[in-house]
């Protein structure tokens, strides 16, 4: 099947799912909800929209989202902002399960919209530990566990030549034409998606927030908190091991070892009330080789244990 095909294919599928809307439940308002429109087995969905003409009613979803705008632009009218964005081409909005979205689009060409969706569970079973490497990004997708409705969203911009686009495609040829292991094909792309975006969203934060050497340095800490250490910060910003360890104590009154730690500890906290990951799983991607030095460091910081302050 060549890509055109499978645009039209997905795009003419795409009113025919299952986009009821129903009452939200889980607080007392009046507004809707969308919930997961294909199969539910499924942990990932390609959609594409395909219309002249978009005005979508406002709603939340309880599923994570990637929207691209692969032709034309488009607008989101998002409630974190109670704003329309413009989505332009090669831009994509990423949203949380619960945050309000709707779809608005005017053009005398057909615009169209490439839908990434991943059910929640899955999500965390499967990606969030690929993206757990910038603090903010790893926050953002696990505070729906936590946070139900918190109005977040990612805004990226991607050059035409971008990887990104052409991952896309493939996704859509895979998705028009599904076989028996689509999903099989579809979990390792989803991965490499969601990875490209938290290099481009490391990059546009770390471009936007500047700051000071030692807040960059803290900023470094939080990328890589697992495996961090003096040297390998020293190397990277190009000075001395003692001259970083005297910067940060004279500008934050903290040791290098107390940042990381408080970085650590805050994260394995996350993971512990926001996953079902054991605490095994959680102290290696925390940075602990040994559980044991974990369960001490944790007891010694927060005055209990892992699952005992989590619950």
């Amino acid at each position: 099947m060549v890509l055109e095909d499978a645009i039209d294919k997905l795009g003419r599928a795409f009113p025919n799912l299952n986009w009821s809307f129903v009452p939200e439940n889980i607080r007392e308002t009046d507004e809707i909800m969308s919930y997961w429109p294909g199969e539910a087995d499924d942990d990932v969905m390609v959609c594409v929209l395909k219309a002249r003409s978009m005005n979508e009613v406002f709603h939340r979803q309880d599923f994570f989202f990637l929207n691209f705008a692969y032709r034309q632009d488009y607008q989101a009218l998002s409630a974190r902002s109670d704003n329309l964005l413009t989505i332009k081409e090669n831009d994509c909005y990423i949203g949380q399960p619960f945050s309000g979205y709707a779809i608005r689009g005017e053009s005398a060409e057909d615009i169209v919209i490439i839908g990434v969706l991943i059910q929640k569970d899955a999500f965390f079973r499967e990606y969030l530990s690929a993206l757990a490497v910038d603090n903010s990004m790893f926050h953002f997708f696990l505070d729906p566990r936590t946070d139900y409705f918190s109005e977040n969203m990612i805004h990226l911009t991607f050059d035409g030549c971008h990887p990104v686009r052409k991952l896309l495609e493939l996704m859509v040829l895979e998705y028009a034409d599904r076989n028996e292991d689509t999903q099989n094909v579809l979990k390792p792309m989803t991965l490499t998606l969601l990875m490209y975006v938290a290099r481009e969203y490391r990059k546009t934060s770390f471009q936007s927030d500047g700051g000071s050497l030692s807040d960059q340095i803290i900023r470094f800490i939080s990328e890589h908190s697992d495996k961090a250490t003096l040297g390998m910060i020293a190397s990277h910003f190009s000075y001395h091991p003692n001259y970083i360890s005297a910067l940060l104590r004279q500008e934050t009154g903290r040791t290098f070892s107390d940042i990381l730690l408080e970085q650590r500890m805050d994260r394995a906290l996350a993971l512990l009330q926001g996953t079902n990951l054991s605490v095994e799983e959680v102290s290696a991607m925390v940075g602990y080789n040994n559980t044991s030095n974990f369960y001490r460091a944790f007891r010694a910081y927060y005055h209990a244990s892992p699952r005992g302050y989590a619950q």
